[in-house]
């Protein structure tokens, strides 16, 4: 074994067979302040709320919780009968990628590959909207910044991305097409315009 492959085994964070050497809760008792204080059932606050005994009150008033406002309308899995009792109104669907969210809660199951596919392309149609609404306000996107490029030339790109320590150089190969298709849209759509204005 190569110097090399030693030092990745030795900092290997999951490995197929137990670990050989490990210490006993007495030791790691004495080595770390605090270790092993939730070991005493009776010491561990949730254990009441985690022990529904036959019998026991739960202290709720409701068999069903209320309710909160405005669930009319909102999207759900069609294997449920009804909207959850609480849910999130932080980010209404909008839009085109609304339309496509919509579709995707009420034509498919959860189980089929296509939901999730149809949210998926709702959610980088909302990406491409709120970068083109942003570039017409005045605000476009820092486009080289955020990518993070500027900040990888001290630190070996090629480098880093090369010889048997990666086992991901695929996914850097289609991270330029994830996030620069939106652009690549746009700039062809510039330029059908333009073309077609000069005809």
């Amino acid at each position: 074994m190569s110097r090399k492959d030693q030092e990745m085994t030795d900092h290997m964070p999951y490995v197929a067979d137990r670990a050989k050497d490990v210490p006993s809760a007495d030791e790691l008792r004495a080595r770390i302040p605090g270790w092993g204080s939730d070991l005493d059932l009776a010491d561990r606050p949730s254990v009441p709320k985690l022990s529904r005994e036959a019998g026991s009150a739960t202290g709720a008033h409701w068999v069903r919780p209320e309710t909160q406002p405005g669930a009319e309308g909102r999207e759900r899995s069609i294997e449920h009968a009804y909207v959850t009792p609480v849910f999130g109104t932080a980010q209404p669907l909008s839009g085109l990628a609304g339309v496509v969210k919509r579709y995707a809660y009420r034509r498919f199951s959860e189980g089929r590959l296509a939901h999730w596919m149809l949210l998926v392309v709702g959610d980088r149609l909302d990406v491409a909207t709120h970068r083109v609404t942003d570039a017409l306000r005045g605000r476009p996107d820092r486009i080289v910044m955020e990518t993070g490029i500027a900040a990888e030339r001290a630190d070996s790109p090629v480098g880093a991305r090369v010889g048997s320590s990666r086992r991901d150089w695929r996914h850097g190969v289609l991270d330029p097409v994830v996030t620069m298709w939106p652009y690549l849209l746009i700039g062809g759509v510039a330029v059908w315009v333009v073309r077609r204005a000069r005809r």
